[in-house]
């Protein structure tokens, strides 16, 4: 007896794991094939929660992991780039779209694994190609799923005829929130409901659960899933909170209107007859429900009960968002000092370098808005000398320096995986930007001590040196707007005109230079206005080249 347990324990977690990490290795390289398309999708096919259920279940679908889905919509949401009705419409998708992983196991094509995996080893073994090598894994992972299965399914035969197991078994028939509970605790534990779907599937086709005792489990799987959101929404902003509680609270009342139908035995004949008129068309299936076999008949219930629950709540989605609102309340905080902290950068896009790249590019797009704020109030305190706006430039120049952090932390972090040499080479671009960038706001904040330096001497500039000065700041001001257009678009356009822009600041300045010597020796100007003036020619120049070396950056050119 001790030898048989043996054998299915080791069967069993060694089959679980392989299984585990088949489908997180499928799972990462169709996420790296799909880069950052996969998140320009979720934020532009989202704009109504009926369009977000078909988006959330076809990127689902596509990187087989619904988890994966809704971390990276809890980290849109934390960036409010989707709302939370939009998320809510993403989660309903996503439940539906990871129904294809049950399907695939369903159609039991296990004797096939090894030649599965040999060839995902030769692509990704032997090729250079980036994308063929993730296609390569992505298929030596899809293998290693279905061999994983075999292992399990082996090594759990001898479950039908053990006592405690089959009396378990009856336990869940006679009370189905013991399997509910079961299906919960598991997929809490796994943090996958494909994987313990997986079993559950292979546990049936043994023969060691049936099909009635498998549902409860397999609601409960449901409502197991739900655990990776809540941890990505840990530390995360109300609103990534409330979408995450949202996901839980889909499958939980998803449960509770299906769980009892299931009892009356009315939830059967609705997947029976569903199957029977209209899922005709499916692999094995040509004379409906009753040629499935028991793995399919489990995938089918998951996608009727997915697919069914989300038509019952989509009409109700304001009234679901109205719930999570109620029960995770707005925080009272200073809401113009939240505006500056970092808005895009998310831990958990991490997992897939490509979005958490994209997002530290708008994070430092950002930045860089920030420091042509900072440009601005310095023009415009220098002009005025409100005493606020050196306040506020102070502030600019702290939120400047504390994002250059940030960002740089965060691509240190996303570097720490196997980037493309796309993904390396946008790392390099937007840490060598940040180091311009902040250094820009730095030569804005030198504009407010002179305009503090020209109030204690009383310094005027004649109408000439004024005229020469605004014509440099209009300039600059331009080369920053376009610097910070080159940084989104990486266009050459806008490159040769940063040169462009770079050479006449270079010719200006060593043109006013000139004229302010020609007016010393007039006696228009003095030495305290030259230090002035001269000063403020130099940071604009400085500015100029700080935008042409991001432009080179970003072009490749450095």
């Amino acid at each position: 007896m001790e030898f048989v347990w043996q054998n299915v324990v080791f069967a069993f977690f060694g089959g679980l794991g392989l299984f585990l990490f088949g489908l997180r290795f499928m799972s990462g390289a169709l996420q790296e094939v799909a880069g950052d398309k996969m998140r320009t999708l979720l934020e532009q096919g989202t704009r109504s929660p009926v369009r977000g259920v078909f988006t959330g279940a076809l990127v689902t679908a596509l990187i087989q992991s619904s988890s994966a889905t809704i971390v990276i919509t809890v980290g849109l949401v934390n960036a409010q780039l989707l709302t939370l009705r939009q998320a809510i419409g993403v989660i309903m998708g996503a439940n539906i779209g990871t129904t294809v992983t049950a399907y695939l196991i369903g159609l039991n094509i296990k004797e096939y694994a090894l030649p599965i995996l040999s060839v995902g080893v030769l692509l990704y073994l032997f090729t250079k190609n980036n994308r063929r090598k993730l296609i390569g894994q992505a298929i030596f992972g899809f293998g290693l799923i279905f061999f994983g299965l075999t292992i399990m399914g082996e090594g759990m035969k001898p479950l039908k005829d053990l006592t405690v197991f089959t009396n378990l078994m009856v336990n869940i028939e006679n009370n189905a929130l013991l399997g509910v509970l079961i299906g919960t605790i598991f997929t809490f534990i796994v943090q996958s409901s494909s994987a313990t779907i997986g079993v559950l599937q292979e546990l049936a086709f043994q023969g060691a659960v049936s099909y009635f005792q498998a549902i409860p489990i397999l609601f409960g799987d449901n409502i197991g899933t739900t655990i990776t959101a809540l941890l990505a929404a840990l530390g995360a902003s109300v609103a990534a909170r409330r979408a995450a509680l949202t996901h839980l609270l889909f499958n939980v009342i998803g449960t509770i209107i299906f769980l009892p139908l299931l009892l009356m035995g009315i939830f059967e004949k609705v997947v029976v007859f569903t199957t029977n008129h209209l899922f005709l068309i499916m692999p094995g299936s040509p004379a409906g429900w009753q040629s499935l076999n028991i793995k399919l008949q489990i995938a089918q219930t998951h996608a009727v009960f997915n697919i069914t629950n989300t038509l019952i709540l989509l009409p109700f989605v304001a009234v679901l968002a109205c719930t999570v609102s109620k029960l995770i309340p707005d925080t009272k905080g200073d809401k113009e000092e939240d505006q500056f902290k970092p808005k895009f950068i998310d831990i958990n896009f991490l997992n897939n370098p490509s979005i958490a790249l994209a997002q530290a590019t708008r994070e430092t797009l950002r930045m860089g808005q920030l420091a042509r704020d900072a440009f601005h109030n310095a023009i415009e305190y220098f002009n005025t000398r409100e005493k606020a706006l050196a306040q506020k430039g102070e502030v600019l120049e702290n939120i400047v320096d504390a994002l250059e952090r940030e960002i740089t932390d965060y691509i240190v972090l996303a570097s720490e995986k196997n980037l493309s040499r796309d993904d390396s080479s946008q790392a390099y671009i937007i840490l060598q930007s940040l180091n311009e960038i902040e250094r820009i706001a730095d030569l804005a904040e030198n504009f407010i001590r002179q305009a503090d330096y020209a109030t204690r001497h009383h310094v005027r500039f004649s109408s000439e040196a004024q005229s020469d000065l605004d014509n440099m700041i209009r300039i600059t001001d331009e080369t920053l707007a376009l610097t910070i257009e080159i940084l989104q678009k990486k266009d050459r356009v806008l490159a040769n005109r940063i040169e462009q822009n770079e050479k006449i600041l270079d010719q200006l300045q060593a043109e006013y230079r000139k004229s302010h010597i020609r007016r010393l020796n007039e006696r228009i100007c003095n030495g305290n206005n030259g230090a002035v003036f001269l000063d403020l020619l130099g940071n604009l120049e400085r500015i100029s080249d700080h935008c042409r070396n991001i432009a080179k950056y970003t072009m490749g050119e450095a």
